[in-house]
């Protein structure tokens, strides 16, 4: 079962009341997602620096975003949930194109924790910064979703 985006993605019924101001600013759009990766995007034009360059905190979110649904599509296999408790990004090279991807991959799925690496890459397919991203899992009850 799931609810399917405006783009034709197939996602998770829990997922479909569960969507961050802050992406929706950035324009974040999720891809894919399973617990071991998540692929979301986020146009390069409306979240650059004053210089026109990609913004370093746009990196933050789509790391933040791309790890820490992965972490909870895996608590939620558990009955729980899942909340950022890291999060670091390291920019190697200005992006050039209109599309920012980001793509999660696991590194650990725990019972109390997980721990995911993220690359991000523009529309040239050129990787431009990578970041990593901790969660911890926790029951539902503490988190707002539901």
């Amino acid at each position: 079962m799931g609810y399917t985006t405006s783009d034709g993605v197939v996602l998770p019924d829990w997922l479909q009341g569960l969507v961050s101001p802050l992406d929706d600013k950035l324009g974040v759009a999720i891809l894919e997602l399973t617990a071991a990766s998540c692929t979301v995007s986020a146009p390069l034009h409306g979240n650059t620096q004053p210089t026109g360059l990609w913004h370093g905190g746009a990196s933050g979110v789509l790391v933040e975003t791309a790890g820490s649904l992965a972490a909870m599509c895996h608590a939620r296999q558990m009955g729980m949930g899942a909340v950022g408790v890291e999060l670091s990004v390291s920019h190697l090279r200005a992006p050039r194109g209109d599309q920012m991807t980001a793509v999660s991959t696991a590194l650990h799925l725990g019972r109390h924790a997980t721990t995911h690496s993220v690359e991000i890459r523009d529309d040239l397919h050129r990787l431009c910064a990578v970041g990593r991203v901790s969660c911890q899992v926790i029951p539902l009850d503490h988190t707002d979703y539901h």
